[in-house]
């Protein structure tokens, strides 16, 4: 070693000799290495030359990193680049659209501390399940509620029973677009972010394939700890808060659909029994001079009620139906196609608002076929019979909005009254106000001969103090789907009212009342009416209901 070392060590010039110098660059400190060997001292200048070849621990004055360190600062930007380029590929691309039930959907991954699976339905509020535990949470946004789907269920409930498997279906084929769009997003994001900041390729495919084994890992970490029964236990936040006391607990609806489903088919089946029933009772015999009116209310989203009125109208003959309002539930957007059937029952549809159904609902209902709107002392004419009415003036669609109480409810009525007293003062009296709250149609006393009304789910008949005859409506929908939550359901309560064609005046009505959830039957209560003229203090009110005769069936 000793003497390779001398081998490279340059030799003095001779005397008198002196050394060719090639032009070029001076290294630092040229001219004391030249000075050392000409002093003649080369073992010094070995000593220096070998110094210098060993590493140094320690950083030079003005460089940037030890050298120790630039392997870690790489991996943690590389590591930065990957997740901020899978983020943004995510936010650009990462999401899909995929039709779950009758509803389309958009689904996306985001990343996330906590994990789990947020639903968005928008108005009404989100709806998030612990249902995984990893560093990505899956979005799910309801967009809209198709026509063609929704339709289909409404017309048909049975299919209610494969709905279940359906969604299921539909949510684990969508899962699987989003996975393949996900991965592609977050490797496409990460390796054009690496372009940018590194400006080679290599650099940027290590980027992207980081961020796709990133996601992977995730992906694993939600399906080891997939909790499929989080549905179960769901947190409300916004209209949905209320979803709880509105219609109980997730696992109570779960339980008790597939009963209710099936109860449906057997309720609109019963209706089927009333016609023969009623064609039996005695005392009254409409013919083909008798007007006939069936009166629903607060039928709650139940599309078993569409079924009910359909059958209604074809086996009585109905010339009008009158609706006096919480069609809906929660009155939003997505709940709007839900009315869509009224267009095909069989008779004129005439309509006011009801503290559950919203603006928005209203002008959707106003542009169907066949359908006439009432709100605010507007008249009407169908069949003959002149019709007013006035729609709820609160909207109180779940408890986290506090009711106006009986003093709006009053003002409103008085709204409908002054329509009527204009009406009769130009001559053309109104047969029927309508109104949703009992508080708003008992304004309108001794203007009208008949009212009515509804909200109560009860059905209440009475005769006011100046004549008008005041009929409250119960639930024509057995309270919606809330009636899987409660012990005794609500019974399915319509009325078919029969009037004079000449004087418009109430003749006699049929109460129809079918059993609620698990409930199969079937009852026709009839009832006659006797001669009450508005305006007349102290009218002998009607009969009680057990004072007439009544005809069951089922």
């Amino acid at each position: 070693m000793a003497r390779a070392a001398r081998s490279r060590t340059p030799r003095p010039d001779p005397p008198g000799r002196h050394r060719l110098r090639l032009p070029g660059p001076r290294r630092p400190g040229h001219r004391r290495a030249a000075a050392r060997e000409r002093s003649g001292a080369p073992g010094k200048l070995f000593t220096a030359l070998r110094r210098r070849s060993r590493p140094s621990g320690r950083t030079a004055p003005g460089s940037r990193l030890a050298p120790a360190a630039r392997p870690y600062a790489r991996a943690l930007g590389l590591v930065a680049v990957s997740l901020l380029g899978a983020w943004l590929g995510l936010l650009l691309l990462g999401g899909v659209r995929a039709p779950v039930g009758p509803m389309d959907t958009s689904m996306t991954l985001r990343p996330s501390l906590t994990g789990g699976t947020r639903i968005t339905v928008p108005p009404l509020g989100d709806l998030e399940l612990d249902s995984h535990a990893a560093p990505v949470r899956l979005d799910v946004a309801v967009d809209r509620l198709d026509p063609v789907r929704s339709a289909a269920l409404v017309d048909h409930p049975e299919r209610f029973a494969g709905l279940q498997r359906q969604v299921t279906h539909d949510v684990l084929r969508g899962a699987a677009g989003l996975v393949v769009t996900s991965c592609a997003a977050v490797a496409g994001g990460a390796t054009a972010l690496g372009l940018v900041v590194y400006r080679r390729p290599r650099r940027a495919l290590a980027a992207g394939g980081l961020a796709l084994a990133l996601l992977s890992a995730s992906g694993a970490a939600a399906y080891a700890t997939w909790n499929p029964r989080s549905v179960l236990e769901p947190r409300f936040s916004g209209l949905l808060s209320s979803a709880p006391s509105v219609v109980g607990t997730a696992r109570s609806i779960v339980s008790e659909f597939d009963v209710y489903q099936k109860e449906l088919a057997r309720l609109v089946t019963n209706v089927s029994k009333l016609y023969d029933t009623a064609s039996t009772l005695p005392a009254y015999r409409p013919d083909h001079t008798t007007l006939r009116v069936l009166h629903v209310s607060d039928i709650h989203l139940n599309p078993a009620g569409w079924h009910l009125i359909a059958s209604l109208v074809k086996q009585y003959r109905i010339d009008v139906i009158i609706d006096t309002g919480d069609t809906m539930d929660h009155g939003s957007a997505a709940e709007n196609h839900f009315l869509d059937p009224v267009a095909a029952l069989g008779a004129p549809y005439v309509w006011v608002r009801g503290n559950h159904d919203s603006r928005t609902t209203q002008r959707y209902l106003a542009g169907r076929r066949h359908v006439t709107v009432l709100d605010d002392g507007r008249v009407t004419q169908v069949a003959g019979l002149r019709i007013a009415g006035v729609g709820d003036p609160q909207f109180t669609p779940d408890r986290s909005v506090a009711p106006a109480g009986d003093t709006a409810e009053r003002t409103a009525g008085g709204r409908l009254a002054d329509a009527l007293r204009t009406q009769r003062l130009a001559g053309t009296p109104v047969d029927i106000a309508l109104a949703h709250n009992p508080v708003a149609a008992a304004q309108t006393d001794g203007l009208v001969p008949l009212a009515l009304a509804g909200h109560l789910h009860q059905r209440v008949t009475s005769t006011l103090s100046r004549g008008t005859r005041l009929m409250v409506e119960g639930t024509t929908g057995g309270g919606g789907l809330r009636a899987v939550q409660d012990k005794k359901p609500a019974p399915v309560e319509a009325s078919v009212l029969y009037l004079d064609r000449t004087t418009k005046r109430l003749q006699a009505w049929d109460e129809i009342t079918l059993g609620g959830l698990g409930l199969t039957r079937a009852e026709v209560s009839r009832h006659l009416a006797r001669e009450n003229q508005p305006g007349t203090p102290g009218a002998t009110p009607s009969p009680s209901p057990s004072a007439k005769p009544s005809g069951r069936s089922g």
